[in-house]
């Protein structure tokens, strides 16, 4: 295998103002992926809350650059095959999610 390019990447645990317990991973000054907050009443808030219950090492990271999101996830869970087919039923077939809106707030600055 073959290096194309390497990162210095950092793994935090932060709290945000809220009292969220976060996973945060820092690529740069001004990049890095935030864990979903489950306490947010939001799609995602909501979504993530009821993932993590069912799956409590699903994560979901959103990608913020220059303090604005990006719209880019990186996800990542480990299973077992017959896992990932009932995990990709289960959120495939859920209404409830339907009703939440997607909510973007404002990026705390460090």
């Amino acid at each position: 295998m073959e290096q194309i390019k390497q990162w210095d990447v950092e793994v935090e645990l932060v709290k945000t103002k809220s009292g969220a317990i976060l996973y945060k991973i820092t690529l740069s000054d001004n990049h890095f992926f935030l864990e979903q907050n489950p306490l947010k009443d939001s799609k995602y808030g909501f979504a993530y809350r009821k993932l993590k219950e069912k799956y409590p090492e699903f994560y979901m990271f959103w990608e913020i650059k220059n303090n604005r999101y990006t719209g880019k996830l990186l996800t990542g869970i480990f299973l077992e095959k017959e896992d990932i087919d009932r995990f990709i039923t289960d959120i495939l077939q859920s209404e409830e999610f339907k009703q939440y809106e997607d909510i973007k707030e404002e990026i705390e600055k460090q």
